[in-house]
């Protein structure tokens, strides 16, 4: 019986927010020790849930020691970094030997002391395994892949959707890889191929463009035998590091040169089609205008702030598109979500009926408005917990912390504890909203969104509100990238 060690530590590190990722901090959200973890996740449409159908399958016994998924914030402390690395590493010593490993990373976590902080992670397991060790790896497709991650890990595995709803298939392609080299079926060894550029792929959009080029090109080179696993990233930019950017790696049975080549070519690809973008943010008048447009028994208008994207970093309480529908006067409004733990206590306190709260814009008040200080009804007061079941839910539990619902003329505002962005329709059904039953909904998420709420709007459309996640390339922001590199620099011949 193969014994098995895997994890879930999974962070986004938007080194320009001011929100520090501390353990009080991960500890808010989906975090799970040892016995928690099966009851967690056993039966879902997850990573971890895949991962113990294959125990079950192939016969392992799996040494769990902690899922951490904190939400995407500011750089990880070191202490942060050091106890859930340490919970990982400690296992192999109290619970091996171990004979391989799957673990579910994303690939752009940064913490105080490593930019590079899964390649770190994996080259201390890599030291305890040794090098003939299996390890597996599921990454985000927007990781920022380093050649210390490809060089430690046996295999990486990127998501290959955008909203993410194939985490837990992934998961499952990474355990078969797993067993196959468990038996000595194979060797599996990654390469990686990267270019000057901090970003590309249309950010990581999988419903047509390069992206979606490349992840059907990498499909066919999969199929016909020629790698194990073809992963593509479209990196993650809102970090000022070395490594940020793009990366195809190209997983294959021992060293093969065939590898470094599909993956060069990806890597042309990115880069000749580099200045490619589907997107179109609006300003917050126009998409108040659109709203106001609404009938009643419209499906909804989807309005996604764009820019105060929690699963960016983002703060989650940028004001400035409340404010506008406020002051327009929209009817017919639900908004998900002001993250303020503040407002929600003194929601908590007031109860429910009338009350005047001052919600938003506390964490940062130059980035997409300050506090607004509003008159109306609290009509719902909830701990904040419920199973998701969309399509990136998979079944699992979520807490966004006490939560309340927060009526303000014509807008039902949900508050909430833990930051998170929308991608679930019972982040309002669990508070009582029908979303379908609104003439406009407002998430603040970029992409994810799309997976559960593109389905029930007549439109969507997406606004800047000049918050944390806006998209702004300088090299007075961008100090630690390596240079040259586009766009901060004029490249015509990329260097390989």
């Amino acid at each position: 019986m193969a014994r098995v060690l895997t994890a879930r530590f999974m962070h986004e590190t938007n080194t320009f927010s001011r929100v520090k990722t501390d353990m009080a901090l991960i500890r808010r959200r989906d975090f799970h020790l040892e016995n928690e973890i099966p009851s967690a996740f056993r039966g879902t449409r997850s990573a971890l849930g895949a991962t113990f159908e294959a125990a079950d399958k192939y016969g392992w016994s799996l040494v769990h020691p902690v899922s951490a998924n904190p939400n995407p914030s500011g750089i990880v402390t070191d202490e942060a970094f050091e106890t859930i690395a340490g919970m990982i590493l400690a296992a192999v010593d109290t619970k091996g030997p171990i004979d391989g490993a799957l673990l579910h990373l994303h690939g752009a976590m940064v913490s105080e002391r490593y930019e590079d902080a899964e390649g770190e992670l994996l080259a201390r397991l890599r030291e305890k395994l040794g090098a003939e060790a299996p390890i597996v790896v599921t990454l985000d497709l927007h990781a920022n892949v380093t050649p210390r991650m490809a060089d430690n890990a046996s295999a990486l595995i990127a998501f290959r959707t955008y909203p993410h709803v194939d985490m837990y298939e992934r998961a499952w392609q990474g355990a078969g890889l797993l067993e196959r080299a468990l038996r000595g079926e194979i060797r599996p060894k990654t390469v990686i191929a990267r270019r000057p550029m901090m970003y590309g792929l249309d950010h990581g959009r999988t419903q047509a463009g390069p992206m979606a080029e490349l992840l059907a090109r990498g499909g066919r080179v999969e199929a016909a035998g020629e790698a194990l696993v073809v992963s593509i990233c479209a990196g993650f930019s809102r970090a000022d590091i070395h490594d940020v950017g793009p990366s195809v790696t190209v997983t294959s049975d021992g060293a093969d040169p065939r590898g470094s080549v599909i993956a060069e070519e990806f890597m042309d690809h990115a880069w000749a089609t580099r200045g490619y973008s589907s997107v179109k943010l609006l300003p917050v008048v126009e998409v108040v205008a659109r709203a106001r447009d609404g009938k009643p028994g419209d499906k909804p208008l989807v309005i996604a702030d764009y820019t105060d994207n929690p699963g960016g970093g983002g703060y989650g309480d940028a004001t400035a598109l409340l404010q506008g529908l406020v002051e327009g006067g929209v009817e017919r409004v639900a908004f998900h979500a002001i993250c303020d733990a503040e407002a929600v206590q003194a929601a908590m306190r007031a109860g429910i009926g009338p009350s005047t709260l001052t919600l938003g814009g506390k964490t940062d008040p130059t980035l997409g408005g300050g506090p607004l200080t509003l008159a109306g009804e609290i009509t719902c007061l909830h701990n904040g917990r419920f199973t998701a079941w969309g399509p990136m839910g998979g079944g699992v539990e979520r807490n966004y912390g006490h939560s309340a619902v927060f009526r303000v003329g014509g807008i039902d505002i949900v508050l909430i504890t833990n930051n998170g962005q929308a991608t679930d329709l019972a982040q309002f059904t669990s508070l009582g909203l029908d979303p379908t039953r609104y003439t406009t909904v407002a998430v603040k998420s970029m992409q994810h969104f799309r997976a559960a709420f593109e389905p029930i709007a007549r439109a969507v459309v997406l606004v800047d509100t000049g918050s944390l996640c806006s998209e702004i390339y300088t090299p007075e922001l961008f100090t630690k990238v390596r240079r040259p590199v586009w766009p901060l620099d004029d490249i015509t011949d990329p260097p390989q």
